[in-house]
């Protein structure tokens, strides 16, 4: 009854559009009432369980950095030098904003943060050299799929607690895919940039171009001192979130002079904003991780595929999971279905012999997608409010020409996991 209790009121809550979180504590709360259960011990899942996952503290600080980033002008020397760089060749200023989200992902670990703080520089800068807006839109999104791919990441972090795999690893094993990625994101709008005949952007000199290097060199320095210090040993995946809080302020403050304490207030009380949602969605989640685990759901839904078969097959599981991931991000939030769907879904992937990282690259990349594809693709909601451009041309724009671009990038990282895995086996990993 408790269970049946639960999952009436979870689904309720998606129904009816309620938070996320307060379903998930409110069913859980039910859960426990009609269980018969110590109230006591729900709190200290909610409490406890939260503060003792050390790998969490990077969110905030991640989140942090992304909003100074965004809120100074580090993206917009960023995307400065790029544009001066490549904007002389037809589709230049493409590839720029591809370039821009790889060295962006260095630096803020999210692809809404990517798309609503760069993206908003990237579609005024395309749209006013001669690119249409359904263009400059779904550049934007299929590059922004790149972010969470390249460390810092953080929907990598969440997996990294949810399943307690390596995030040193995972942040390596997303390296290569994500350059790959934008690789053939580039090839797609160089295509199109011919076929379309877009127009080709002013030539700088090379002097103009040495000094926007120059001014934007902090900002390209930022990954390098992020990824130097994790696997050069002076600080942790965790602490470098810290590490890139405290160096986003700085270059604000003195070399750039863009951050004055009334602006640091207002970004310290956003960033207040975002981590309280995603706290509250998290303790929520060790709710129902622990009435799943309780009421061995897990467990039953291993046995169930063992017995059709599935787990016979690392393929097939596979091509299931993402099936099934890539359904629900087509209509539920990212972290809703990294929090509730990986702890039931890991068991499985640990029973075929799943390697956790390669998964935790797949399941991050096939989420990632998910925010490029109706009906609830964020990314394709923000970038038409920022373009003008009709939602509906955004998305049929990505759906011609990104999405299945996006697709084989995925299906490459599922089923080749060496191509996923051979970055950290050069450097230690062993599974």
């Amino acid at each position: 009854m408790g269970l049946i209790l639960f999952f009436i009121i979870f689904g309720a809550t998606f129904a009816l559009g309620y938070p996320i979180a307060f379903g998930m504590i409110m069913g859980g709360f039910a859960y426990f009432i009609t269980s018969g259960m110590d109230l006591g011990i729900f709190l200290d899942i909610m409490a406890i369980e939260l503060r003792a996952q050390d790998v969490l503290l990077a969110v905030p600080m991640f989140i942090f950095a992304a909003n100074v980033m965004n809120d100074t002008e580090i993206t917009d020397r960023l995307f400065g030098f790029l544009k001066q760089l490549l904007g002389g060749v037809r589709g230049g200023l493409a590839y720029a904003n591809i370039g821009a989200s790889i060295i962006f992902a260095g630096m803020s670990g999210s692809e809404i943060a990517d798309v609503s703080g760069l993206g908003t520089i990237e579609i005024k800068a395309m749209m006013d050299d001669g690119y249409d807006g359904p263009f400059s839109c779904a550049v934007t999104c299929a590059s922004a799929t790149i972010s969470p791919l390249i460390p810092p990441s953080i929907p990598m972090v969440i997996y990294a607690m949810l399943t307690g795999t390596s995030l040193g690893y995972l942040f390596l094993a997303g390296i290569v895919p994500g350059l790959f990625l934008g690789f053939i994101e580039a090839g797609m709008a160089l295509y199109l940039s011919k076929k379309r005949n877009y127009p080709k952007g002013q030539r700088y000199p090379l002097k103009v171009i040495a000094r926007s290097f120059v001014r934007s060199f902090p900002a390209l320095l930022a990954p390098v001192i992020l990824l130097a210090g994790i696997y050069g040993g002076i600080f942790t995946p965790t602490e470098s979130a810290a590490v890139l809080a405290a160096y986003s302020i700085l270059v604000s403050i003195f070399i750039y002079r863009t951050l004055g304490l009334k602006k640091l207030r207002k970004i310290m009380l956003k960033t207040v904003y975002n981590v309280g949602a995603i706290s509250f969605m998290i303790a929520g989640a060790f709710v129902v991780k622990y009435v799943l685990a309780r009421e061995e759901i897990p467990l039953l839904l291993t046995n169930a595929f063992v017995d059709m078969g599935l787990l016979s097959s690392a393929w097939v599981l596979l091509l299931s999971v993402n099936v099934l991931f890539f359904i629900l991000g087509m209509f539920f939030d990212v972290s809703v279905i990294q929090l509730v769907i990986i702890p039931i879904v890991f068991p499985l992937v640990r029973a075929a012999g799943i390697d956790p990282v390669h998964f935790g690259i797949v399941t991050t990349f096939n989420l990632m997608l998910a925010l490029d594809t109706p009906p609830y693709g964020q990314t394709g909601f923000i970038t038409s409010a920022i373009s003008k451009t009709p939602v509906g041309k955004v998305f049929k724009e990505m759906l011609k020409y990104w999405i299945p671009i996006e697709v084989m990038g995925l299906v490459i990282i599922t089923y080749w996991s060496d191509f996923v895995l051979w970055l950290p086996r050069l450097l230690g990993y062993a599974h």
